[in-house]
């Protein structure tokens, strides 16, 4: 997805969003990373596990 222009659209959104919160709101940014670093746990795990070619098992 990243490679079409609606993808890249929304990548250069998101990254100009992540440095205006970075800039202006540097203490809400900080306060909260704890929390975005156990919510990223369990999304990886979710996103990361997709790719195995489960060995047998049939869906």
């Amino acid at each position: 997805m990243v490679g079409t222009p609606l993808g890249w659209a929304i990548t250069l959104a998101l990254a100009a969003l992540g440095v205006y919160l970075f800039a202006n709101h540097t203490g809400h940014v900080v306060a909260t990373l704890p929390y975005l670093l156990l919510l990223a746990c369990p999304l990886m795990h979710l996103v990361m596990h997709g790719g195995h070619s489960h060995h047998g098992w049939r869906e």
